[in-house]
């Protein structure tokens, strides 16, 4: 067995999605974390709280560094952070008095998951985009036929597929319009360094903080967000309206396809070791099963609000075990409704 279905041999052939994957892979995050780390040093370096030349040269050798991640590994099962390790590795290779002084671990982590964020919320939305075009493309050949309304799983009264598909339509819009409000709470960068309080920059806090920001592609926040989760609890639930929204058209579709109601016709199909003659909606049940592990993942997010004090080591790991596979749900979500909706060839009762 496998800890992780979207990493599984075979299992990963029905849940994972790749390009989410190697945004989320170590070998990306090592990329951001060396990232803050240089911008970190050039910042320091401008304003005077490391030597210039120094500063630039630390920069220089943290961008070409490569990092042992057994060695990281290690550090983490003796720390529960990778960072110690990973600034002992710089610090072979950069000066050291020009090297992460006034950050902190969790600055360098959570500026790399946001950065990770930023590039997933970017493949997010074209996926989006591209459903949305999707769906509106099968409104336009289908929508004007009938279909039999059905309320609590029973007939009702007559509609038109129109009806049906913009239950699966709209939300898509008011998701994309949510995340792009979403992004701008969430692409911020962590700067807080021993206790948040940005002590140790003084009067070049602000400076800092812009340098930084400005560096990564991300927006200055006012103050340290290190014990205050609420934007990434927040995106968390973005990704669980997503998948949920998916997950009510695949089960529309699962229950369309039913032999004896036949209201779908779609391309393609599951096959059964048992029964030759069947064609299961394999993407209907998967967009089902991806929006009800989201659904179950978010309450963990939610627990990891729960900060102590100015850190906390507990609920900030929690969201490492749970953000990444959400992420990677909404990814292979996304894709597999925009796979679905190309298959449809027949929708309606006429």
């Amino acid at each position: 067995m496998s800890s992780s279905v979207f990493e599984h041999p075979w299992l990963s052939g029905l849940f994972t999605d790749h390009k989410m994957a190697k945004i989320l892979s170590a070998e990306r995050q090592i990329a951001h974390m060396l990232a803050f780390e240089a911008a970190w040093s050039r910042a320091c370096g401008a304003v005077g709280i490391f030597d210039a030349d120094k500063a630039e040269a630390a920069a220089r050798a943290i961008e070409t560094a490569r990092i042992d991640m057994a060695d990281l590994a290690e550090g983490m099962a003796q720390d529960g952070v990778p960072i110690p390790r990973f600034v002992a590795q710089l610090r072979a290779v950069a000066p050291a008095e020009a090297l992460h002084k006034g950050a902190t671990s969790q600055d360098v982590v959570d500026t790399a998951m946001v950065m990770a964020l930023a590039e997933a919320s970017t493949l997010l939305i074209e996926r989006l985009d591209q459903l949305i075009r999707a769906l509106s493309a099968l409104e336009g050949r289908h929508g004007a036929a009938p279909l039999m309304g059905r309320t609590r799983m029973q007939a009702a009264t007559e509609i038109t597929v129109s009806d049906r598909v913009l239950t699966w339509t709209l939300p898509l819009a008011g998701h994309r319009a949510r995340l792009s409000v979403l992004r701008g709470t969430v692409e911020k960068v962590q700067i807080g360094g021993a206790s948040g309080d940005r002590k140790a920059l003084g009067d070049k806090e602000t400076e800092v903080v812009e340098r930084v920001a400005r560096d990564l592609g991300l927006a200055p926040a006012k103050r340290s967000w290190h014990a205050m989760r609420e934007p990434i609890a927040e995106y968390a639930s973005f990704l669980s309206l997503v998948t949920g929204t998916l997950g009510k058209m695949g089960q529309d579709v699962a229950l369309m396809a039913q032999q004896g109601i036949d209201e779908i016709a779609l391309s393609g199909g599951g096959g059964s070791s048992a029964m030759p003659h069947k064609q299961n909606p394999v993407a209907a049940e998967l967009l089902v099963t991806l929006a009800r592990f989201n659904a179950t993942q978010v309450s963990a997010m939610h627990h990891a609000m729960i900060h102590e004090q100015e850190r906390s080591g507990a609920a900030w790991s929690l969201e490492w075990m749970v953000l990444p596979q959400m992420l990677m749900a909404t990814a292979r979500s996304l894709a597999v409704g925009i796979d679905l909706v190309g298959k449809i060839t027949r929708i309606g009762t006429a």
